[in-house]
Protein backbone atom coordinates (compact mmCIF):
# COMPACT_ATOMS: atom_id res chain seq x y z
CA UNK A 1 0.00 0.00 0.00
CA UNK A 2 0.99 3.37 -0.91
CA UNK A 3 1.02 6.25 1.24
CA UNK A 4 0.24 9.36 -0.22
CA UNK A 5 0.61 12.91 0.73
CA UNK A 6 -3.13 13.54 1.23
CA UNK A 7 -3.28 10.65 3.51
CA UNK A 8 0.26 12.00 5.89
CA UNK A 9 -1.26 15.32 5.89
CA UNK A 10 -5.03 14.23 7.07
CA UNK A 11 -3.25 12.30 10.18
CA UNK A 12 -0.81 14.89 11.27
CA UNK A 13 -3.64 17.61 11.13
CA UNK A 14 -5.89 15.21 13.28
CA UNK A 15 -3.32 14.35 15.95
CA UNK A 16 -2.18 18.38 15.92
CA UNK A 17 -5.99 19.20 15.92
CA UNK A 18 -6.46 16.82 18.59
CA UNK A 19 -3.43 18.02 20.65
CA UNK A 20 -3.86 21.62 20.83
CA UNK A 21 -7.56 21.30 22.00
CA UNK A 22 -6.59 18.77 24.43
CA UNK A 23 -4.33 21.47 26.48
CA UNK A 24 -7.46 22.96 27.79
CA UNK A 25 -10.83 21.47 29.41
CA UNK A 26 -13.13 23.79 27.29
CA UNK A 27 -12.27 22.30 24.20
CA UNK A 28 -13.25 18.93 22.62
CA UNK A 29 -10.32 16.96 21.09
CA UNK A 30 -12.57 14.47 18.92
CA UNK A 31 -14.35 17.82 17.18
CA UNK A 32 -11.16 19.31 16.70
CA UNK A 33 -10.22 16.14 14.46
CA UNK A 34 -13.40 15.65 12.66
CA UNK A 35 -13.62 19.41 11.45
CA UNK A 36 -9.32 18.78 10.56
CA UNK A 37 -10.52 15.64 8.28
CA UNK A 38 -13.10 17.89 6.62
CA UNK A 39 -10.17 20.74 5.78
CA UNK A 40 -7.41 18.74 4.56
CA UNK A 41 -7.25 19.50 0.71
CA UNK A 42 -4.64 18.61 -2.02
CA UNK A 43 -3.23 22.48 -2.46
CA UNK A 44 -2.52 24.97 -0.74
CA UNK A 45 -4.53 27.54 -3.09
CA UNK A 46 -7.83 25.20 -2.35
CA UNK A 47 -7.35 24.65 1.57
CA UNK A 48 -7.40 28.67 1.48
CA UNK A 49 -10.66 28.64 -0.17
CA UNK A 50 -11.73 25.86 2.10
CA UNK A 51 -10.90 27.88 5.32
CA UNK A 52 -12.41 30.78 4.65
CA UNK A 53 -15.77 28.73 3.23
CA UNK A 54 -15.72 26.91 6.13
CA UNK A 55 -15.37 29.68 8.93
CA UNK A 56 -18.14 30.70 7.54
CA UNK A 57 -20.22 27.48 7.67
CA UNK A 58 -19.37 27.17 11.21
CA UNK A 59 -20.55 30.70 12.15
CA UNK A 60 -23.56 30.13 10.42
CA UNK A 61 -24.53 26.37 11.83
CA UNK A 62 -23.22 28.42 15.40
CA UNK A 63 -26.06 31.41 14.47
CA UNK A 64 -28.74 29.01 13.52
CA UNK A 65 -27.76 26.60 16.56
CA UNK A 66 -28.36 29.52 19.07
CA UNK A 67 -31.45 31.21 17.99
CA UNK A 68 -33.51 27.86 17.11
CA UNK A 69 -32.25 26.60 20.52
CA UNK A 70 -33.52 29.70 22.22
CA UNK A 71 -36.99 30.12 20.32
CA UNK A 72 -37.71 26.14 19.57
CA UNK A 73 -35.89 24.42 21.45
CA UNK A 74 -33.27 21.00 20.60
CA UNK A 75 -35.91 18.17 20.17
CA UNK A 76 -34.98 15.92 17.05
CA UNK A 77 -37.58 17.47 15.03
CA UNK A 78 -36.18 21.15 15.66
CA UNK A 79 -32.51 19.63 14.90
CA UNK A 80 -33.88 18.22 11.80
CA UNK A 81 -35.77 21.69 10.63
CA UNK A 82 -32.45 23.13 11.90
CA UNK A 83 -30.25 21.22 9.15
CA UNK A 84 -32.74 22.49 6.40
CA UNK A 85 -32.13 25.68 7.57
CA UNK A 86 -28.20 25.42 6.86
CA UNK A 87 -28.09 23.76 4.20
CA UNK A 88 -30.70 26.47 2.37
CA UNK A 89 -28.43 29.15 3.58
CA UNK A 90 -25.46 27.80 2.29
CA UNK A 91 -26.42 26.80 -1.18
CA UNK A 92 -27.64 30.89 -1.10
CA UNK A 93 -24.23 31.29 -0.61
CA UNK A 94 -23.19 29.13 -3.48
CA UNK A 95 -20.71 26.41 -0.67
CA UNK A 96 -19.67 23.51 -2.44
CA UNK A 97 -21.11 19.98 -1.50
CA UNK A 98 -17.89 19.44 1.27
CA UNK A 99 -18.62 22.86 3.14
CA UNK A 100 -22.20 22.04 3.27
CA UNK A 101 -21.62 18.55 4.91
CA UNK A 102 -19.45 19.95 7.21
CA UNK A 103 -21.95 22.92 7.98
CA UNK A 104 -24.95 20.23 9.43
CA UNK A 105 -22.03 17.95 10.79
CA UNK A 106 -21.04 21.76 13.15
CA UNK A 107 -24.62 22.19 13.08
CA UNK A 108 -25.53 18.10 15.05
CA UNK A 109 -22.16 18.67 17.48
CA UNK A 110 -23.50 21.93 18.40
CA UNK A 111 -27.17 20.88 18.90
CA UNK A 112 -26.24 17.73 20.56
CA UNK A 113 -28.02 17.81 24.50
CA UNK A 114 -25.90 19.14 27.27
CA UNK A 115 -25.85 19.58 30.84
CA UNK A 116 -24.10 22.98 30.35
CA UNK A 117 -25.56 26.22 29.61
CA UNK A 118 -26.09 26.35 25.91
CA UNK A 119 -23.99 29.28 25.21
CA UNK A 120 -20.97 28.13 27.04
CA UNK A 121 -21.10 25.10 25.25
CA UNK A 122 -21.74 26.19 21.75
CA UNK A 123 -18.60 28.63 22.01
CA UNK A 124 -16.02 25.43 23.45
CA UNK A 125 -17.83 23.80 20.17
CA UNK A 126 -17.02 26.55 17.97
CA UNK A 127 -13.62 26.71 19.27
CA UNK A 128 -13.01 23.06 18.76
CA UNK A 129 -14.37 23.12 14.99
CA UNK A 130 -11.74 26.59 14.28
CA UNK A 131 -9.08 24.70 16.21
CA UNK A 132 -9.31 21.79 13.62
CA UNK A 133 -9.96 24.04 10.38
CA UNK A 134 -6.99 26.08 11.48
CA UNK A 135 -4.62 22.96 11.98
CA UNK A 136 -5.68 21.49 8.91
CA UNK A 137 -4.58 24.87 7.15
CA UNK A 138 -1.64 24.72 9.08
CA UNK A 139 -0.61 21.54 7.75
CA UNK A 140 -1.20 22.34 4.50
CA UNK A 141 0.96 25.30 4.24
CA UNK A 142 3.87 22.96 6.02
CA UNK A 143 3.99 20.38 3.32
CA UNK A 144 5.53 21.33 0.01
CA UNK A 145 3.07 21.02 -2.88
CA UNK A 146 3.33 18.06 -5.63
CA UNK A 147 4.17 18.97 -8.68
CA UNK A 148 1.60 19.18 -10.37
CA UNK A 149 2.80 19.88 -13.62
CA UNK A 150 5.59 16.95 -13.71
CA UNK A 151 2.58 14.83 -12.68
CA UNK A 152 0.68 15.40 -15.29
CA UNK A 153 2.82 15.01 -17.61
CA UNK A 154 3.57 11.66 -16.80
CA UNK A 155 0.44 10.64 -16.14
CA UNK A 156 -0.42 11.93 -19.80
CA UNK A 157 2.81 9.80 -21.13
CA UNK A 158 2.04 6.94 -19.74
CA UNK A 159 -1.47 6.42 -20.54
CA UNK A 160 -1.17 7.41 -24.20
CA UNK A 161 2.04 5.10 -24.56
CA UNK A 162 -0.90 2.45 -23.25
CA UNK A 163 -3.37 3.24 -25.46
CA UNK A 164 -1.14 3.06 -28.45
CA UNK A 165 0.21 -0.36 -27.71
CA UNK A 166 -3.25 -1.53 -27.21
CA UNK A 167 -4.67 0.11 -30.17
CA UNK A 168 -1.78 -1.22 -32.36
CA UNK A 169 -2.65 -4.52 -31.51
CA UNK A 170 -6.04 -4.57 -31.48
CA UNK A 171 -6.44 -3.81 -34.88
CA UNK A 172 -3.92 -6.63 -35.85
CA UNK A 173 -6.69 -9.26 -33.74
CA UNK A 174 -3.60 -10.24 -31.66
CA UNK A 175 -5.65 -8.51 -27.99
CA UNK A 176 -6.35 -10.69 -25.13
CA UNK A 177 -10.18 -9.93 -24.56
CA UNK A 178 -10.56 -10.32 -21.25
CA UNK A 179 -7.04 -8.50 -20.89
CA UNK A 180 -8.08 -5.56 -23.14
CA UNK A 181 -11.26 -5.07 -21.10
CA UNK A 182 -9.41 -4.97 -17.43
CA UNK A 183 -6.90 -2.59 -19.10
CA UNK A 184 -10.21 -0.22 -21.08
CA UNK A 185 -11.37 0.10 -17.46
CA UNK A 186 -8.52 1.20 -15.76
CA UNK A 187 -7.51 3.72 -18.63
CA UNK A 188 -11.18 5.24 -18.10
CA UNK A 189 -9.88 5.75 -14.28
CA UNK A 190 -6.62 7.13 -15.37
CA UNK A 191 -8.44 9.60 -17.91
CA UNK A 192 -10.39 10.81 -15.07
CA UNK A 193 -7.77 11.50 -12.65
CA UNK A 194 -5.68 13.46 -15.38
CA UNK A 195 -8.19 15.60 -15.55
CA UNK A 196 -8.06 16.00 -11.65
CA UNK A 197 -4.31 16.65 -12.10
CA UNK A 198 -4.74 18.97 -14.46
CA UNK A 199 -7.45 21.18 -12.68
CA UNK A 200 -4.91 21.07 -9.76
CA UNK A 201 -2.39 22.51 -11.97
CA UNK A 202 -4.67 25.03 -13.04
CA UNK A 203 -5.24 26.06 -9.80
CA UNK A 204 -1.73 26.64 -9.03
CA UNK A 205 -0.98 30.41 -8.24
CA UNK A 206 1.37 31.91 -10.35
CA UNK A 207 3.05 34.97 -8.91
CA UNK A 208 5.88 36.24 -11.01
CA UNK A 209 3.88 38.17 -14.15
CA UNK A 210 6.60 37.25 -16.39
CA UNK A 211 5.95 33.31 -15.62
CA UNK A 212 2.04 33.59 -16.06
CA UNK A 213 2.30 33.64 -20.33
CA UNK A 214 4.33 30.51 -20.36
CA UNK A 215 2.13 28.89 -17.76
CA UNK A 216 -1.10 30.32 -20.27
CA UNK A 217 0.54 28.32 -22.93
CA UNK A 218 1.60 25.90 -21.10
CA UNK A 219 -2.08 24.96 -19.91
CA UNK A 220 -3.29 25.25 -24.14
CA UNK A 221 -0.61 22.79 -24.68
CA UNK A 222 -1.85 20.11 -21.81
CA UNK A 223 -5.78 20.74 -22.56
CA UNK A 224 -4.78 19.28 -25.99
CA UNK A 225 -2.75 16.61 -24.98
CA UNK A 226 -5.35 15.49 -22.65
CA UNK A 227 -8.38 15.77 -25.83
CA UNK A 228 -6.10 13.99 -28.16
CA UNK A 229 -5.69 11.24 -25.57
CA UNK A 230 -8.91 11.04 -24.93
CA UNK A 231 -9.66 10.62 -28.56
CA UNK A 232 -7.02 7.79 -29.15
CA UNK A 233 -9.11 6.34 -26.42
CA UNK A 234 -12.28 6.74 -28.29
CA UNK A 235 -11.01 5.17 -31.36
CA UNK A 236 -9.33 2.61 -29.34
CA UNK A 237 -12.70 1.68 -27.31
CA UNK A 238 -14.82 1.97 -31.25
CA UNK A 239 -12.48 -0.74 -32.62
CA UNK A 240 -12.44 -3.11 -29.47
CA UNK A 241 -16.68 -2.66 -30.38
CA UNK A 242 -16.16 -3.85 -34.18
CA UNK A 243 -13.89 -6.31 -33.31
CA UNK A 244 -15.82 -8.93 -34.60
CA UNK A 245 -17.66 -7.25 -37.35
CA UNK A 246 -14.39 -6.21 -38.54
CA UNK A 247 -13.54 -9.10 -40.26
CA UNK A 248 -16.59 -7.97 -42.75
CA UNK A 249 -14.12 -5.41 -44.16
CA UNK A 250 -12.77 -6.51 -47.35
CA UNK A 251 -8.78 -7.99 -47.30
CA UNK A 252 -6.96 -5.23 -49.29
CA UNK A 253 -8.79 -2.56 -47.03
CA UNK A 254 -7.89 -4.05 -43.81
CA UNK A 255 -4.39 -4.15 -45.53
CA UNK A 256 -5.01 0.13 -45.99
CA UNK A 257 -6.41 0.06 -42.71
CA UNK A 258 -3.66 -0.98 -40.51
CA UNK A 259 -0.80 0.96 -42.70
CA UNK A 260 -2.63 4.19 -42.05
CA UNK A 261 -3.44 3.52 -38.70
CA UNK A 262 0.66 2.44 -37.47
CA UNK A 263 1.10 5.83 -39.23
CA UNK A 264 -1.04 7.39 -36.72
CA UNK A 265 0.28 5.96 -33.91
CA UNK A 266 3.58 6.62 -34.85
CA UNK A 267 2.97 10.54 -35.44
CA UNK A 268 1.29 10.27 -32.26
CA UNK A 269 4.35 8.77 -30.48
CA UNK A 270 6.33 11.28 -32.24
CA UNK A 271 4.55 14.61 -31.18
CA UNK A 272 5.31 12.80 -27.45
CA UNK A 273 8.65 12.35 -27.89
CA UNK A 274 9.25 15.92 -29.58
CA UNK A 275 7.51 17.41 -26.46
CA UNK A 276 9.95 15.58 -24.63
CA UNK A 277 12.60 17.33 -26.42
CA UNK A 278 13.88 14.03 -27.81
CA UNK A 279 13.48 14.99 -31.34
CA UNK A 280 16.29 17.46 -32.86
CA UNK A 281 14.79 21.22 -32.94
CA UNK A 282 17.53 22.01 -35.99
CA UNK A 283 16.39 19.33 -37.94
CA UNK A 284 13.58 21.37 -40.36
CA UNK A 285 11.21 18.35 -41.22
CA UNK A 286 11.22 16.67 -37.42
CA UNK A 287 7.53 16.38 -37.80
CA UNK A 288 7.19 15.55 -41.23
CA UNK A 289 10.06 13.14 -42.31
CA UNK A 290 8.53 9.90 -42.26
CA UNK A 291 5.14 9.36 -44.61
CA UNK A 292 1.96 11.40 -42.94
CA UNK A 293 -1.19 9.16 -42.31
CA UNK A 294 -4.05 10.10 -44.75
CA UNK A 295 -7.03 9.83 -42.57
CA UNK A 296 -9.42 11.28 -44.96
CA UNK A 297 -8.61 9.34 -47.67
CA UNK A 298 -9.35 6.36 -45.14
CA UNK A 299 -12.53 7.55 -44.02
CA UNK A 300 -13.32 8.17 -47.34
CA UNK A 301 -12.42 4.39 -48.53
CA UNK A 302 -14.55 3.04 -45.06
CA UNK A 303 -17.89 4.77 -46.26
CA UNK A 304 -17.64 3.85 -49.61
CA UNK A 305 -17.46 0.19 -48.70
CA UNK A 306 -20.96 0.84 -47.58
CA UNK A 307 -22.22 2.71 -50.41
CA UNK A 308 -20.61 0.00 -52.80
CA UNK A 309 -23.20 -2.78 -51.93
CA UNK A 310 -25.74 -0.65 -49.56
CA UNK A 311 -25.47 -3.73 -47.06
CA UNK A 312 -27.13 -1.74 -43.40
CA UNK A 313 -24.98 -4.09 -41.63
CA UNK A 314 -22.08 -1.93 -42.86
CA UNK A 315 -23.07 1.16 -41.08
CA UNK A 316 -21.53 0.49 -37.98
CA UNK A 317 -18.45 1.22 -39.95
CA UNK A 318 -19.44 4.61 -40.07
CA UNK A 319 -18.96 6.20 -36.32
CA UNK A 320 -15.56 4.61 -36.36
CA UNK A 321 -15.35 6.48 -39.41
CA UNK A 322 -16.03 10.35 -37.29
CA UNK A 323 -13.91 8.72 -34.78
CA UNK A 324 -10.86 8.50 -37.09
CA UNK A 325 -11.77 12.05 -38.67
CA UNK A 326 -11.65 13.59 -35.00
CA UNK A 327 -8.32 11.81 -34.15
CA UNK A 328 -6.94 13.03 -36.98
CA UNK A 329 -8.24 16.66 -36.39
CA UNK A 330 -7.30 16.39 -32.84
CA UNK A 331 -3.28 15.17 -33.70
CA UNK A 332 -3.10 18.61 -36.67
CA UNK A 333 -4.40 20.47 -33.78
CA UNK A 334 -1.76 19.45 -31.58
CA UNK A 335 1.01 19.22 -33.60
CA UNK A 336 0.44 22.99 -34.31
CA UNK A 337 -0.15 24.08 -30.89
CA UNK A 338 3.35 21.63 -29.89
CA UNK A 339 4.95 23.63 -32.64
CA UNK A 340 3.89 27.16 -31.48
CA UNK A 341 4.66 26.38 -27.89
CA UNK A 342 8.60 25.29 -28.66
CA UNK A 343 9.28 28.33 -30.99
CA UNK A 344 8.46 30.68 -27.71
CA UNK A 345 9.97 28.67 -24.71
CA UNK A 346 11.81 25.98 -26.50
CA UNK A 347 14.82 26.49 -24.10
CA UNK A 348 13.10 26.36 -20.45
CA UNK A 349 10.48 23.76 -22.23
CA UNK A 350 13.69 21.41 -22.83
CA UNK A 351 15.38 21.96 -19.42
CA UNK A 352 12.44 21.14 -17.66
CA UNK A 353 12.32 17.90 -19.32
CA UNK A 354 16.05 17.22 -18.68
CA UNK A 355 15.31 17.90 -15.17
CA UNK A 356 12.62 15.36 -14.65
CA UNK A 357 14.50 12.94 -16.88
CA UNK A 358 17.30 13.26 -13.96
CA UNK A 359 15.49 12.74 -11.14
Amino acid sequence: MKLGARMMKTGLAVAVAVYIASLTELTTPVVAGIAAVFSIQPSIYRSYQTVLEQIQANIIAVAVAIIVYYTLGDGAFIVGFSIILVIALNMQLKMNENTIIFAVVALILLMEPTEMAFLPYAGARFTSLMIGILSAFAVNLAFVPPKYETNLFRQIDRNTSDILQWLRVTIRHLNDEPALKTEMNRLQDEIRYIDQTYLLYKEERTYLSKNRFAKARKMVLFRQLIATTKKSFDVLKAFHRLEVDIDNIPPAFKEVLVTELDKVIHAHEKLMLSLMGRIRKTHKESLQETEEPDIPMLVERLIRIYEDDRDPDKLIFLPLAAQLMEYHHHLEHLKRTLQSYQRFHYERHRNMFEQKQTR
